[in-house]
Protein backbone atom coordinates (compact mmCIF):
# COMPACT_ATOMS: atom_id res chain seq x y z
CA UNK A 1 0.00 0.00 0.00
CA UNK A 2 1.40 3.47 -0.97
CA UNK A 3 1.50 5.95 1.77
CA UNK A 4 -0.51 9.41 0.07
CA UNK A 5 1.11 12.75 0.23
CA UNK A 6 1.02 14.84 2.95
CA UNK A 7 1.84 18.78 2.76
CA UNK A 8 1.61 21.07 5.43
CA UNK A 9 1.59 25.04 4.94
CA UNK A 10 3.18 26.73 7.80
CA UNK A 11 2.25 29.78 9.10
CA UNK A 12 4.28 32.86 7.87
CA UNK A 13 4.38 34.38 11.12
CA UNK A 14 6.03 31.02 12.32
CA UNK A 15 8.45 30.73 9.39
CA UNK A 16 9.45 34.56 10.38
CA UNK A 17 10.26 33.37 14.07
CA UNK A 18 12.17 30.41 12.78
CA UNK A 19 14.27 31.98 11.07
CA UNK A 20 15.04 34.40 14.04
CA UNK A 21 16.27 31.42 15.60
CA UNK A 22 12.94 31.43 18.03
CA UNK A 23 13.61 27.88 20.21
CA UNK A 24 10.01 27.11 20.64
CA UNK A 25 8.91 27.39 16.45
CA UNK A 26 11.94 24.93 16.01
CA UNK A 27 10.75 22.72 18.55
CA UNK A 28 6.79 22.86 17.28
CA UNK A 29 7.73 22.21 13.49
CA UNK A 30 9.99 19.39 14.78
CA UNK A 31 7.23 17.67 16.82
CA UNK A 32 4.36 18.45 13.48
CA UNK A 33 7.09 16.49 11.16
CA UNK A 34 7.84 13.41 13.01
CA UNK A 35 4.22 13.22 13.90
CA UNK A 36 3.69 13.33 9.74
CA UNK A 37 6.46 10.92 9.23
CA UNK A 38 4.52 8.76 11.67
CA UNK A 39 1.25 8.80 10.16
CA UNK A 40 2.35 8.67 6.97
CA UNK A 41 4.24 5.41 7.39
CA UNK A 42 3.09 2.57 4.65
CA UNK A 43 1.55 -0.20 6.43
CA UNK A 44 1.09 -3.75 4.70
CA UNK A 45 -2.04 -4.89 6.43
CA UNK A 46 -0.98 -8.62 5.84
CA UNK A 47 2.12 -8.73 8.10
CA UNK A 48 0.65 -10.52 10.98
CA UNK A 49 3.44 -10.75 13.70
CA UNK A 50 6.10 -8.02 14.82
CA UNK A 51 9.45 -8.48 12.92
CA UNK A 52 12.73 -8.52 14.86
CA UNK A 53 15.94 -8.78 13.56
CA UNK A 54 18.19 -11.28 15.85
CA UNK A 55 21.59 -12.42 14.42
CA UNK A 56 21.19 -16.29 14.12
CA UNK A 57 23.98 -19.03 14.35
CA UNK A 58 22.23 -21.95 12.64
CA UNK A 59 19.59 -22.52 10.24
CA UNK A 60 17.51 -23.98 12.87
CA UNK A 61 17.73 -20.44 14.78
CA UNK A 62 16.50 -18.55 11.76
CA UNK A 63 13.25 -17.85 10.34
CA UNK A 64 12.31 -15.58 7.68
CA UNK A 65 10.11 -13.65 10.15
CA UNK A 66 13.96 -11.66 11.08
CA UNK A 67 13.40 -9.92 7.30
CA UNK A 68 12.91 -6.77 8.18
CA UNK A 69 11.11 -5.86 3.80
CA UNK A 70 8.99 -8.70 4.06
CA UNK A 71 5.53 -7.38 4.36
CA UNK A 72 3.62 -10.86 4.82
CA UNK A 73 1.79 -13.16 3.00
CA UNK A 74 -0.95 -11.82 0.50
CA UNK A 75 -4.40 -12.42 0.27
CA UNK A 76 -7.06 -12.74 -1.68
CA UNK A 77 -5.17 -15.67 -3.70
CA UNK A 78 -8.43 -17.44 -4.49
CA UNK A 79 -8.74 -13.99 -7.04
CA UNK A 80 -7.98 -15.26 -10.35
CA UNK A 81 -6.11 -13.81 -11.97
CA UNK A 82 -4.11 -12.58 -9.84
CA UNK A 83 -3.29 -9.12 -9.45
CA UNK A 84 0.06 -7.49 -10.71
CA UNK A 85 0.80 -6.35 -7.21
CA UNK A 86 0.93 -9.92 -5.92
CA UNK A 87 2.67 -11.73 -8.56
CA UNK A 88 5.03 -9.32 -7.84
CA UNK A 89 5.29 -10.16 -4.58
CA UNK A 90 5.75 -13.53 -5.39
CA UNK A 91 8.53 -12.89 -8.01
CA UNK A 92 10.34 -10.84 -5.94
CA UNK A 93 10.67 -13.48 -2.93
CA UNK A 94 11.40 -15.91 -5.19
CA UNK A 95 14.12 -14.25 -5.94
CA UNK A 96 15.75 -12.84 -3.27
CA UNK A 97 15.20 -16.62 -1.71
CA UNK A 98 17.51 -17.78 -5.12
CA UNK A 99 19.98 -14.80 -4.74
CA UNK A 100 20.62 -15.72 -1.14
CA UNK A 101 20.87 -19.34 -1.85
CA UNK A 102 23.52 -18.46 -5.34
CA UNK A 103 25.89 -15.68 -3.30
CA UNK A 104 26.80 -18.88 -0.20
CA UNK A 105 27.66 -21.13 -2.82
CA UNK A 106 24.86 -23.71 -4.03
CA UNK A 107 24.69 -24.98 -7.13
CA UNK A 108 22.16 -27.54 -6.91
CA UNK A 109 18.70 -25.45 -5.85
CA UNK A 110 15.06 -26.00 -6.74
CA UNK A 111 12.02 -23.94 -6.59
CA UNK A 112 8.20 -24.86 -5.41
CA UNK A 113 5.79 -22.21 -5.77
CA UNK A 114 2.10 -23.49 -6.20
CA UNK A 115 -0.42 -20.38 -5.97
CA UNK A 116 -3.40 -21.24 -8.13
CA UNK A 117 -1.85 -19.41 -11.29
CA UNK A 118 1.17 -21.69 -11.03
CA UNK A 119 -0.67 -24.95 -10.07
CA UNK A 120 -1.10 -27.19 -13.14
CA UNK A 121 -3.71 -28.90 -11.47
CA UNK A 122 -6.36 -26.52 -11.62
CA UNK A 123 -8.17 -24.78 -14.57
CA UNK A 124 -6.97 -21.35 -13.70
CA UNK A 125 -2.96 -22.53 -14.67
CA UNK A 126 -1.24 -19.64 -16.18
CA UNK A 127 1.51 -20.36 -18.18
CA UNK A 128 2.41 -16.25 -18.34
CA UNK A 129 2.86 -16.68 -14.49
CA UNK A 130 5.58 -19.37 -14.95
CA UNK A 131 7.60 -17.23 -18.22
CA UNK A 132 7.14 -14.10 -16.34
CA UNK A 133 9.19 -15.86 -12.91
CA UNK A 134 11.63 -17.45 -15.02
CA UNK A 135 12.16 -14.14 -16.66
CA UNK A 136 12.10 -11.89 -13.65
CA UNK A 137 15.13 -14.67 -12.07
CA UNK A 138 17.03 -14.32 -15.60
CA UNK A 139 16.75 -11.13 -16.02
CA UNK A 140 18.51 -10.25 -12.71
CA UNK A 141 20.92 -12.99 -12.87
CA UNK A 142 22.14 -11.32 -16.29
CA UNK A 143 22.02 -7.95 -14.58
CA UNK A 144 25.06 -9.06 -12.44
CA UNK A 145 27.18 -10.37 -15.44
CA UNK A 146 26.25 -13.78 -15.46
CA UNK A 147 25.21 -15.68 -18.73
CA UNK A 148 22.45 -17.18 -18.24
CA UNK A 149 20.90 -20.30 -20.05
CA UNK A 150 17.00 -20.49 -19.45
CA UNK A 151 16.18 -24.67 -20.61
CA UNK A 152 12.68 -26.17 -21.62
CA UNK A 153 12.67 -29.98 -21.90
CA UNK A 154 11.63 -31.03 -25.82
CA UNK A 155 9.75 -33.77 -26.99
CA UNK A 156 10.52 -37.30 -25.42
CA UNK A 157 10.51 -40.88 -26.55
CA UNK A 158 9.85 -41.87 -30.38
CA UNK A 159 7.69 -43.00 -32.73
CA UNK A 160 4.41 -42.86 -31.92
CA UNK A 161 5.31 -42.91 -28.28
CA UNK A 162 7.22 -38.98 -28.25
CA UNK A 163 5.26 -36.28 -26.80
CA UNK A 164 5.90 -33.85 -24.08
CA UNK A 165 3.83 -32.95 -21.07
CA UNK A 166 0.86 -30.93 -21.59
CA UNK A 167 2.24 -28.14 -19.55
CA UNK A 168 4.58 -27.39 -21.56
CA UNK A 169 3.55 -27.26 -24.86
CA UNK A 170 4.51 -24.13 -26.29
CA UNK A 171 6.53 -23.09 -23.73
CA UNK A 172 10.10 -22.86 -26.17
CA UNK A 173 8.17 -20.66 -28.25
CA UNK A 174 6.97 -18.56 -25.67
CA UNK A 175 10.44 -17.87 -24.17
CA UNK A 176 12.23 -17.26 -27.78
CA UNK A 177 9.45 -14.22 -28.35
CA UNK A 178 9.02 -12.84 -24.62
CA UNK A 179 10.51 -9.43 -24.16
CA UNK A 180 14.12 -9.43 -22.68
CA UNK A 181 14.32 -5.89 -22.38
CA UNK A 182 15.58 -2.94 -24.24
CA UNK A 183 19.44 -3.21 -24.40
CA UNK A 184 19.59 -7.14 -26.09
CA UNK A 185 19.65 -9.06 -23.29
CA UNK A 186 18.30 -12.34 -25.49
CA UNK A 187 21.34 -13.27 -27.47
CA UNK A 188 24.37 -12.54 -25.14
CA UNK A 189 23.46 -12.92 -21.69
CA UNK A 190 20.15 -14.52 -21.56
CA UNK A 191 19.92 -17.80 -24.30
CA UNK A 192 17.18 -20.25 -24.60
CA UNK A 193 17.92 -24.35 -25.28
CA UNK A 194 16.69 -27.51 -23.94
CA UNK A 195 17.79 -29.91 -21.19
CA UNK A 196 20.57 -32.44 -21.77
CA UNK A 197 24.18 -32.47 -21.47
CA UNK A 198 24.53 -30.61 -25.56
CA UNK A 199 23.20 -27.70 -24.40
CA UNK A 200 25.91 -26.81 -21.79
CA UNK A 201 28.73 -24.79 -23.37
CA UNK A 202 31.42 -23.11 -22.01
CA UNK A 203 30.49 -19.68 -22.14
CA UNK A 204 27.16 -20.71 -19.68
CA UNK A 205 27.56 -19.42 -16.08
CA UNK A 206 24.16 -20.60 -14.89
CA UNK A 207 20.92 -22.87 -15.22
CA UNK A 208 17.27 -22.06 -15.10
CA UNK A 209 15.46 -25.09 -15.87
CA UNK A 210 11.58 -24.55 -16.62
CA UNK A 211 9.39 -27.33 -15.08
CA UNK A 212 11.61 -30.39 -15.83
CA UNK A 213 9.03 -33.37 -15.41
CA UNK A 214 8.64 -36.93 -16.14
CA UNK A 215 5.90 -38.28 -18.63
CA UNK A 216 4.18 -41.45 -19.08
CA UNK A 217 7.06 -43.51 -20.54
CA UNK A 218 9.38 -41.64 -20.63
CA UNK A 219 11.42 -40.12 -17.58
CA UNK A 220 13.61 -36.80 -17.86
CA UNK A 221 16.25 -37.71 -15.03
CA UNK A 222 18.56 -39.18 -17.36
CA UNK A 223 18.78 -36.04 -19.20
CA UNK A 224 19.02 -33.75 -16.31
CA UNK A 225 21.70 -36.06 -14.62
CA UNK A 226 23.93 -35.65 -18.14
CA UNK A 227 23.38 -31.97 -17.88
CA UNK A 228 24.28 -31.29 -14.16
CA UNK A 229 27.28 -33.70 -14.56
CA UNK A 230 28.53 -31.29 -17.36
CA UNK A 231 27.59 -28.18 -15.98
CA UNK A 232 30.02 -29.11 -13.09
CA UNK A 233 30.27 -26.25 -10.57
CA UNK A 234 28.30 -24.01 -12.51
CA UNK A 235 24.12 -23.10 -10.58
CA UNK A 236 21.13 -25.29 -11.78
CA UNK A 237 18.20 -23.54 -10.26
CA UNK A 238 15.01 -26.23 -11.37
CA UNK A 239 11.61 -24.17 -11.34
CA UNK A 240 8.71 -26.20 -10.28
CA UNK A 241 10.16 -29.79 -11.21
CA UNK A 242 7.81 -32.46 -11.19
CA UNK A 243 10.50 -35.72 -11.05
CA UNK A 244 8.30 -38.41 -9.52
CA UNK A 245 8.30 -41.72 -11.09
CA UNK A 246 5.34 -41.94 -13.48
CA UNK A 247 3.80 -45.55 -14.58
CA UNK A 248 5.24 -46.95 -18.11
CA UNK A 249 3.13 -47.13 -21.47
CA UNK A 250 2.08 -50.23 -19.91
CA UNK A 251 0.91 -48.92 -16.61
CA UNK A 252 3.43 -50.88 -14.73
CA UNK A 253 6.01 -48.56 -12.63
CA UNK A 254 9.28 -47.95 -13.57
CA UNK A 255 10.83 -49.74 -10.97
CA UNK A 256 14.37 -50.28 -12.29
CA UNK A 257 17.05 -47.84 -11.11
CA UNK A 258 14.38 -45.88 -9.07
CA UNK A 259 16.07 -45.63 -5.79
CA UNK A 260 19.58 -43.81 -8.01
CA UNK A 261 16.26 -41.44 -9.69
CA UNK A 262 14.74 -40.17 -6.57
CA UNK A 263 17.99 -40.26 -4.97
CA UNK A 264 19.12 -37.37 -7.85
CA UNK A 265 15.87 -35.35 -7.50
CA UNK A 266 16.33 -35.20 -3.68
CA UNK A 267 19.92 -33.77 -4.29
CA UNK A 268 18.58 -30.59 -5.24
CA UNK A 269 18.26 -27.92 -2.14
CA UNK A 270 14.85 -26.56 -1.69
CA UNK A 271 15.33 -22.48 -1.56
CA UNK A 272 11.98 -21.37 -1.71
CA UNK A 273 8.89 -23.20 -1.36
CA UNK A 274 5.46 -21.97 -1.15
CA UNK A 275 2.11 -24.21 -1.07
CA UNK A 276 -1.46 -23.47 -0.24
CA UNK A 277 -3.28 -25.48 1.95
CA UNK A 278 -7.33 -26.34 1.28
CA UNK A 279 -9.70 -28.45 2.96
CA UNK A 280 -9.24 -32.94 1.71
CA UNK A 281 -10.83 -32.58 -1.79
CA UNK A 282 -10.88 -29.24 -2.08
CA UNK A 283 -9.55 -26.29 -3.55
CA UNK A 284 -11.68 -23.72 -1.56
CA UNK A 285 -11.59 -22.34 0.76
CA UNK A 286 -7.59 -21.47 1.58
CA UNK A 287 -6.83 -22.81 4.70
CA UNK A 288 -3.37 -21.85 5.63
CA UNK A 289 -0.24 -22.01 3.15
CA UNK A 290 3.44 -23.29 3.98
CA UNK A 291 6.16 -20.83 3.41
CA UNK A 292 10.08 -21.40 3.34
CA UNK A 293 12.52 -18.75 1.74
CA UNK A 294 16.49 -19.89 1.90
CA UNK A 295 17.71 -19.99 4.21
CA UNK A 296 14.93 -19.69 6.96
CA UNK A 297 13.07 -22.52 8.57
CA UNK A 298 9.68 -23.78 6.69
CA UNK A 299 6.81 -21.34 8.42
CA UNK A 300 3.09 -22.84 8.67
CA UNK A 301 0.27 -20.08 8.17
CA UNK A 302 -3.71 -20.20 9.36
CA UNK A 303 -5.71 -17.90 7.34
CA UNK A 304 -7.84 -15.98 9.37
CA UNK A 305 -11.17 -14.12 8.96
CA UNK A 306 -10.93 -10.71 10.68
CA UNK A 307 -13.94 -8.97 9.58
CA UNK A 308 -16.10 -9.26 6.58
CA UNK A 309 -14.06 -8.69 3.46
CA UNK A 310 -10.40 -8.29 5.38
CA UNK A 311 -8.16 -11.77 6.23
CA UNK A 312 -4.89 -12.33 7.36
CA UNK A 313 -2.23 -14.95 8.16
CA UNK A 314 -1.21 -15.83 11.01
CA UNK A 315 1.84 -17.51 11.57
CA UNK A 316 1.47 -20.79 13.72
CA UNK A 317 4.55 -22.66 14.11
CA UNK A 318 8.39 -23.16 12.08
CA UNK A 319 10.28 -26.35 11.29
CA UNK A 320 13.52 -26.54 10.65
CA UNK A 321 12.70 -29.26 7.41
CA UNK A 322 9.60 -29.59 5.50
CA UNK A 323 7.09 -30.50 7.97
CA UNK A 324 5.16 -33.82 7.61
CA UNK A 325 1.53 -33.85 7.29
CA UNK A 326 1.21 -34.77 11.09
CA UNK A 327 2.86 -31.68 12.15
CA UNK A 328 0.59 -29.99 10.49
CA UNK A 329 -2.41 -31.43 11.55
CA UNK A 330 -0.96 -30.90 15.25
CA UNK A 331 -0.48 -27.43 14.62
CA UNK A 332 -4.02 -26.65 13.22
CA UNK A 333 -5.47 -28.69 16.07
CA UNK A 334 -3.16 -27.09 18.56
CA UNK A 335 -1.68 -30.72 19.76
CA UNK A 336 2.17 -31.49 20.82
CA UNK A 337 4.01 -31.50 17.45
CA UNK A 338 5.49 -34.65 18.80
CA UNK A 339 2.13 -36.42 19.23
CA UNK A 340 2.23 -39.71 17.57
CA UNK A 341 -1.16 -40.46 15.68
CA UNK A 342 -2.61 -41.58 12.58
CA UNK A 343 -3.11 -38.90 9.68
CA UNK A 344 -6.74 -38.18 9.75
CA UNK A 345 -9.21 -34.78 9.78
CA UNK A 346 -9.63 -32.25 7.12
CA UNK A 347 -5.55 -32.49 6.14
CA UNK A 348 -5.47 -35.70 5.78
CA UNK A 349 -5.66 -35.28 1.89
CA UNK A 350 -1.58 -33.84 2.27
CA UNK A 351 -0.56 -37.17 2.43
CA UNK A 352 -0.36 -37.32 -1.56
CA UNK A 353 1.21 -33.76 -1.66
CA UNK A 354 4.12 -33.73 1.25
Amino acid sequence: MTAAAIEITWPRQLLQQLRFGDTQATKLICHNQATLHIASTPVFHEQTTHREKPIPDTKKERTSLSQDNWRGIPTRLNNIPHSREIRKYFYDDVLQATQRAINDGKTRVKVDINIPELNPEMDVYRIGTLMELVRTLALSFADDGKRVKVCVQGSMGEGALAGMPLQLAGTRKILEFMDWGDYGAKGTFINIGSIGAAEVEEEDDMFILVAPQNAVGNCIIDDLRAMTNAAEHRPVILINARLKDLPGSSGIMQTMGRDQRLKYAASFESCYFFRLLYYAGTQYPIMGAIRMTYPYQYELYKRVDESPGKEKYAILSTFPERPTTDEINDAFEGKPSKDPRKTSGIWGFLNGIL
